[in-house]
């Protein structure tokens, strides 16, 4: 892999390039139904919204699930997304924005907790493969953190720096990832948390992908 010297932007997937969010909300219903909790809407989903996932699950619970509970949940959960994301379609300037910093001669990646091989096909069916310098996602159990995935997709960019490093996302778990690796956060409303949540973190909160974007080049200029 070659050298990327310069501003680099590490973008999240769901909720942020890619909207999805009828497709989480219907998966979540559909997974929690299964333990006879009533449906949530999406402003309740933001407000409740946490990882570890079971941590979310507990608080629409008021207990954590059991490891039974969640293993059926979370496999309720994948096969209704994966049946309704053919819905959902990229957010709104996504490609665009993809395509001009990569003009201004700067470089980014995608780092999603979603299953790694449903992942790559998806974004290439988008036609943006191309302008990332890494597609990861998830490999192995559901339920974690972003920090540790975060550490290895970085080490595995060869040249860029952390601290020239902006994750671009629409969870507060973004932001402790991007702190972990030493890295800075832009937080976008559009996605799976409250503006309230987000703006917890004490970094920057934008409602468009391009303030995002302009953020991101100022934060790592």
């Amino acid at each position: 892999m070659g050298m990327h010297k310069g501003a680099h932007i590490v973008w999240d997937w769901n909720g942020t390039l890619f909207h999805d969010n009828d497709a989480i909300i219907g998966a979540t219903n559909a997974a929690s139904a299964e333990l006879g909790l009533e449906p949530i809407t999406l402003d309740q989903y933001r407000a409740l919204y946490c990882v570890p996932v079971p941590k979310f699950y507990e608080r629409l619970m008021g207990r954590l699930p059991t490891q039974t509970e969640w293993e059926i949940m979370d496999e309720i959960f994948h096969r209704y997304y994966a049946e309704h994301r053919v819905r959902c379609s990229l957010t709104d300037g996504a490609a665009e924005l993809l395509r001009g910093w990569l003009s201004a001669g700067h470089s980014q990646s995608l780092l999603s907790m979603y299953v790694h091989d449903e992942l790559v096909p998806l974004v290439r069916g988008f036609g943006i493969e191309t302008h990332f310098i890494r597609v990861e996602g998830r490999v192995g159990p559901s339920g974690g953190s972003k920090a540790e995935h975060m550490v290895r997709h970085l080490r595995a960019l060869t040249g860029v720096e952390p601290a020239r490093t902006v994750v671009i996302g629409d969870a507060a778990d973004d932001a402790v990832a991007a702190q972990y690796v030493g890295a800075r956060a832009v937080l976008y409303t559009g996605g799976s948390h409250s503006r309230a949540s987000l703006e917890s973190t004490g970094v920057p909160v934008v409602d468009t992908l391009a303030e995002a974007v302009a953020e991101a080049e100022r934060l790592a200029a």
